[in-house]
Order: C-alpha cells, then sequence, then structure tokens
C-alpha cells in the first residue's frame, strides 16, 4: 500500500526518552491551539517533556495542595506545571506513568484554578 504523500512523519522517541500521549481530548484541542500560536515554544516543550519531564525548573515544577494530585484509571499520580514560555500565559498539566507524559490539560492561557 503506497503512503500518501502529505502524510506527517511522527519523530521517533529514542530508548531514553518519555513518549507523548494525550490523557484527553481537551488536552489534544488545546495542544493544537497552542501549537498554531506559538510553535517554536511547543517544539521546545516537546522536546523538554520527552527528555526532563520530572525536572524542576522555573517553569516545570509539580501543582500543590489538591492540584498536586491527579487519579487516573484507580491509581493517583502527581499533576505537574509546565509553561511553553517564561512570560506567557499558556500551561500544559501533565502526569507521568512509567515511561510516558500524560498531557492531562493544556490551557492557552492562564487556567482560573491557579491563578
Amino acid at each position: 500500500m503506497a503512503a500518501k504523500k502529505s502524510a506527517a512523519v511522527p519523530r521517533p522517541v529514542k530508548k531514553t526518552e518519555y513518549e507523548i500521549k494525550f490523557a484527553t481530548t481537551d488536552a489534544q484541542k488545546g495542544w493544537r491551539d497552542l501549537v498554531a500560536t506559538i510553535r517554536n515554544p511547543m517544539a521546545e516543550a516537546w522536546d523538554f517533556l520527552t527528555r526532563t519531564p520530572m525536572t524542576m525548573t522555573p517553569t516545570n515544577y509539580r501543582l500543590k495542595g489538591d492540584l498536586g494530585t491527579v487519579h487516573r484509571n484507580g491509581a493517583s499520580h502527581e499533576r505537574w506545571q509546565h509553561k511553553p514560555t517564561a512570560k506567557g500565559t499558556a500551561r500544559i498539566w501533565f502526569y507521568v506513568h512509567e515511561h510516558t507524559v500524560f498531557l492531562e490539560q493544556v490551557h492557552t492561557s492562564h487556567p482560573n484554578e491557579t491563578k
């Protein structure tokens, strides 16, 4: 079977990298919207999340309090927040299970829960 000429080639993940998956359809929509508006920072966010998603930085950290835990499929996970740009208002909420980063919420502007 011949491939479509316009089909995108997915970036292969190195064995040492994390795989990224959408945990919700809303996260998928938010990701698409952010890529459309801030493409270069989102490419850098992809690189960061596949390589070092649980590294504490000024733009990547665990959420606190009630927001600090997400429950999925009967398990609890630490919820992290990643800011694609240092001064922007976009936020990516994610959790890590085994060697996969699950994008749970992708906000195009600062979420009210953390204001």
